[in-house]
């Protein structure tokens, strides 16, 4: 974009009139469309809106896009903290956290309109960039694996923070089921925690709380934080049965929080039955030295034990067994 406008200043483009932006955008990706009939892989990387000085204003063509023809959608989202440091690294505008919030779903939306208004048959995919580990190569294997089976990973969160050794074993879950299937991890999106922090500090009489994000410490309000507590709940909640609804699988970890108890949530619960209800296939990891109950076992394709035993029974990664050494 800067180099079809070289009298613009780095970080301002989104400043220019609206008429200019986009025409400088249909020139660039009047480029891209020539190059990409000569390519034979092409990525574009684009918003989807800008929520701007200008308020909310589309960030792509529907003509050009169907002129692209893209063969699937990938929407990149993250969590409040980064999305929060890397505009202000490098914007000046002013924000708050409702807005990036309200730009998210905004992002995802616009998303899946420019695919359906384009071909509804394509494949578009709502993805977290990740929060301690990146989701690189879940991006790679959407777009190069596409016979790998997607999985939605489902487990306590909230009921297990302060316990070190379910933790370990959830980790070990989540990473041996990314080495097995092309998996979406509502973990990969952490901001749930915001609302909690910031009541603890308003508790000890502060007027602010820091969170670390991107290698940077920042500080945030505890009022505003705990306006968004809604939102970020709701987002959580349609974010992860949209997961569901874009995996052929769910797998669900549910360890023992004591003798007798299994640690299983109220929403672990709920994500099975939606799982269920869209005709996924719905694999049940059971370690806790009670029986689980029939309303696991009556919606569950399977009920297994340990996480070895799981690893020995559950589906090939790829959709046919003849995939078993990759796509073609």
């Amino acid at each position: 974009m800067y180099a079809e406008a070289p009298d613009i200043a780095p970080g301002r483009i989104l400043d220019i009139p609206l008429q200019r932006l986009h025409s400088l955008r249909r020139s660039v990706m009047k480029d891209i469309i020539e190059r990409s009939r000569r390519a034979e892989h092409t990525l574009v990387n684009t918003h989807a809106t800008f929520r701007w000085r200008h308020g909310l204003f589309p960030a792509f063509d529907f003509w050009q896009i169907r002129r692209l023809n893209p063969d699937m959608y990938i929407c990149l989202i993250d969590s409040a903290e980064p999305l929060h440091v890397r505009l202000t690294r490098e914007h000046s505008i002013r924000h708050s956290l409702k807005d990036l919030l309200v730009w998210r779903e905004e992002e995802v939306l616009a998303t899946e309109l420019m695919q359906r208004g384009i071909d509804e048959n394509k494949p578009v995919y709502c993805l977290s960039r990740g929060a301690k580990q990146g989701t690189v190569e879940t991006f790679y294997q959407l777009m190069f694996e596409p016979q790998r089976r997607k999985a939605y990973l489902s487990f306590p969160m909230t009921h297990v923070m302060d316990r070190p050794d379910l933790l370990d074993q959830i980790g070990r879950f989540r990473q041996v089921m990314k080495q097995r299937f092309t998996c979406f991890d509502p973990a990969d999106l952490e901001e749930a925690y915001l609302p909690g922090r910031a009541r603890q500090a308003r508790a000890q009489g502060r007027e602010t709380l820091e969170v670390t994000a991107l290698g940077q410490t920042v500080s945030f309000a505890v009022d505003e934080v705990l306006t968004i507590e809604a939102d970020i709940n709701s987002q959580i909640y349609a974010r992860d049965f949209a997961l569901i609804d874009q995996s052929d699988m769910i797998v669900s970890f549910i360890p023992e929080l004591e003798p007798g108890r299994a640690a299983i949530s109220s929403g672990v619960e709920r994500e099975l039955q939606h799982a269920h209800e869209a005709a996924k296939e719905v694999f049940v990891i059971w370690t806790a030295s009670c029986a689980p109950s029939i309303f696991v076992t009556q919606t569950a394709t399977a009920v297994f034990r340990s996480l070895d035993e799981a690893l020995a029974h559950l589906p090939s990664a790829w959709e046919r067994e003849d995939d078993g050494q990759g796509p073609d």
